[in-house]
């Protein structure tokens, strides 16, 4: 008996043991399916569409000299600027509004300086600098306080809108931060306890570190120059991140539910949205579950982002427009049109001579027409389409990259901002996105919780990118491998699944190694990726004011070796262009960084542009092909897009100027380099289009594989044809 009893005991232990290491290894992934932290807001297409039908331009009225007046409103109505502004839900111009029709969003309904803390604010200042190298609690605690403050002034301010039939949107306020924008903060946003239970939902109880304390980046700096790979451990610092970010977009989420209880007819969010960041609450996987309207700043980063997360681009998506010349602001209007923008929020400064408008506006005045009443509702409840090529979104590499990135500037680097323009992601992904979009592949981003939450990557996908994705869990890895067991083509530029989701290093190698049938050498250190002191390719610090300019941000005071493909070598000891066969599909792991395409492509170096290929016939070698092109671009109309909608059986198609372009934390989307003149060009197709219409000018045209079209290259060639492209 005594024998059996035994027997049985350690056979419940065994299964209890074995029950709780399952549980622990599927922790992460019963969070992200469970927690509220991923739970969306309601995001129903007609319901958005209902709220904001078209394409929308809403003046932001400073310095707006016309005035609210009779003579404002028709020139509202002949320049084409169809929407409207309010501010702190002040009703004053609400008939003036009614009369002209002008769809319009209200802009600080939960006020202005809880939601958004500004660096040059004395008291932001103060707290800033008090707790930037420490872990301070955020001046304005994110809590119920909080809370019933801002539901006070939106519940309010709603009401006292609700009475237009042309509200569109409500903004929460602007330019919204757990931080301060993006700028490194190390703030606690909220009470500690809250933090451990988050631990514990997502670690599982029992593993959830027991008493992680809250640190700064001074904690894990120091060690980045000793540690080895194996040695990595950022897990306390990114979990800090993850959670502020889970509890700033929930508390967002709530704003916007209570902004539906008060008006259930009309979407709630934000603007000035910042890049991908590891400050700030900017995770877009969870941003994009917990609001229903964003004016994002950005043209070609950003709203890529949020257009690939929008679900079926049912929610209006805003830019923010500075005008800077005629010519920059017609090719803003129409790129981020074909891009899927519903509109712009514009900054009116130096817009009026007086009361008299200025005669630019007579210039961009057809296209905005145009916009609002002929391609904009054209566009309305259209799907983008993508040529089947994926790039994956791990919100924990973007974390990751800029504890890497960050250790170039030493004690300094609470002074470090603009990171889009220099940090390894942001610099590295647009490398990838001109690369895909020069070689006329479009894409779209997938992110970690969409993958978790679905069961794997989407079976439409053919080739899934990871562009410096550091960080995965073991769920993702999972599912990655699977994509590629079944056919899928997997492409990595560097460093693929080196640390999980956490920032801890994966002792045994890279989680993907055995995909891309290579072996990451954990024993590695600094003096053994790109240079010979930093983990990543580039001095950021040294580099400071050459951001933007490429050549010389990549070749200044650099120890970088250039492989002869014309791209800086990442892990020293390890060939380049490693291809491995697995299943039924392909996996390439380059071993080099992109950023070198930036610099080719800013030079007009079409060698250099050439080299692409190397990044690219990995990427082609699913099978994915353009299928439309313009052979005849020459150089005077190099570096154009073609962007494609997809809407009741017919395809829309847009061909436009892809120039750089810039932007600020403050806004922006200005054009660098457009062309302006005007090509004769040959619009060719893989195979006969039918029921071809110009869009523009309404021109039936034949069936056929070849259209000729004389192109302003600051506007958009707008076609439509039957059925879709590849199906």
């Amino acid at each position: 008996m005594k024998h059996i009893m035994s027997l049985s005991t350690c056979l419940c232990a065994f299964l209890l043991c074995f029950t709780t290491s399952a549980h622990a290894a599927d922790a992460y992934e019963n969070y992200v399916k469970s927690s509220k932290d991923f739970k969306r807001v309601k995001q129903d297409k007609d319901w958005a569409y209902k709220a904001w039908p078209s394409w929308i331009y809403m003046p932001w009225y400073y310095q707006w000299g016309i005035g609210q007046t009779d003579e404002g409103g028709k020139f509202c109505q002949e320049m084409g600027y169809n929407g409207a502004f309010t501010d702190h839900g002040n009703t004053k111009y609400l008939d003036w509004i009614n009369k002209y029709k002008l769809r319009f969003y209200n802009d600080h309904t939960a006020g202005k300086g809880d939601l958004l803390l500004y660096h040059k604010k004395k008291k932001d200042v103060d707290s800033l600098k008090k707790n930037l190298p420490g872990t301070g609690m955020r001046r304005v605690p994110v809590n119920e306080a909080l809370y019933k403050k801002l539901t006070g002034l939106m519940d309010k301010r709603i009401k006292g809108l609700k009475s237009s039939p042309y509200r569109s949107a409500y903004s929460l306020d602007d330019e919204i931060s757990w931080g301060s924008f993006i700028r490194p903060t190390m703030w606690r946003i909220t009470d500690d306890k809250v933090y451990r239970e988050w631990l514990k939902e997502v670690y599982g109880a029992s593993n959830a570190p027991a008493n992680p304390g809250w640190i700064g980046y001074n904690n894990l700096r120091p060690k980045l120059k000793g540690w080895k790979l194996k040695d990595f451990d950022c897990s306390q610092l990114m979990n800090q991140w993850s959670f502020n970010d889970s509890h700033w977009n929930n508390f967002l989420g709530r704003l916007v539910e209570f902004g539906n209880s008060v008006d259930p007819d009309i979407p709630v969010g934000f603007v000035g949205a910042q890049s991908p960041n590891a400050f700030g609450g900017y995770d877009y996987a969870k941003i994009m579950r917990k609001v229903q309207f964003v004016e994002a700043y950005g043209l070609d980063d950003t709203q890529n982002v949020i257009r690939s997360f929008n679900p079926k681009q049912a929610l209006p998506i805003v830019s923010t427009h500075f005008h800077k010349t005629a010519n920059d602001t017609i090719w803003q209007c129409w790129y981020s049109l074909a891009k899927g923008n519903r509109g712009h929020i514009g900054w009116v400064q130096a817009w009026f001579d007086g009361k008299t408008p200025k005669p630019w506006h007579a210039q961009v005045a057809p296209h905005y027409l145009e916009a609002g009443q002929k391609i904009g509702p054209l566009l309305a409840k259209a799907e983008y389409i993508d040529d089947n090529v994926a790039v994956y979104y791990s919100h924990a590499s973007i974390q990751m990259g800029w504890i890497l990135d960050a250790e170039s500037h030493g004690k300094t680097w609470p002074n470090r901002n603009g990171d889009p323009k220099r940090s390894t992601y942001s610099v590295g992904m647009r490398a990838w996105r001109k690369m895909l979009q020069d070689e006329g592949l479009q894409f779209t981003f997938i992110n970690y919780v969409d993958v978790i939450q679905d069961g794997g990557i989407p079976k439409k996908y053919k080739t899934l990118i990871l562009p410096a994705v550091y960080c995965l869990s073991d769920v993702e890895i999972k599912h990655i491998k699977k994509f590629v067991e079944n056919g899928g083509t997997l492409v990595a530029d560097f460093m693929p699944a080196l640390f999980d989701q956490h920032g801890k290093a994966r002792k045994d190698g890279g989680g993907l190694d055995d995909v891309f049938g290579v072996k990451h050498d954990m024993n590695m250190s600094a003096k053994d990726v790109f240079g010979d002191t930093l983990w990543v390719e580039v001095n950021q610090d040294v580099c400071w004011s050459e951001a933007g300019k490429y050549n010389a941000f990549l070749t200044k005071k650099t120890t970088c070796k250039k492989d002869g493909s014309g791209f800086n070598v990442a892990v020293k000891a390890m060939k380049v262009n490693n291809h491995n066969k697995v299943g039924k599909g392909n996996a390439y792991l380059l071993n080099l960084s992109p950023q070198w395409y930036n610099a080719y492509r800013q030079n007009n170096d079409n060698a250099g542009m050439a080299k692409r290929s190397t990044f690219i016939d990995p990427v082609k070698s699913s099978g994915v092909k353009r299928w439309v092109s313009i052979p005849d671009a020459g150089s005077d109309a190099a570096n154009y897009e073609i962007a494609y909608w997809e809407k009741e059986g017919r395809t829309i198609l847009f061909v436009v100027t892809n120039p750089d372009s810039t932007k600020t934390s403050l806004g922006g989307g200005n054009s660098k380099g457009l062309k302006t003149n005007k090509a004769n060009v040959t619009l060719t197709f893989d195979k006969t289009m039918k029921n071809v219409v110009n869009e523009r000018t309404g021109k039936k045209l034949k069936n056929g594989k070849e259209f000729k079209f004389s192109w302003q290259q600051p506007e958009a060639l707008v076609i439509s044809f039957d059925g879709h492209p590849y199906k």
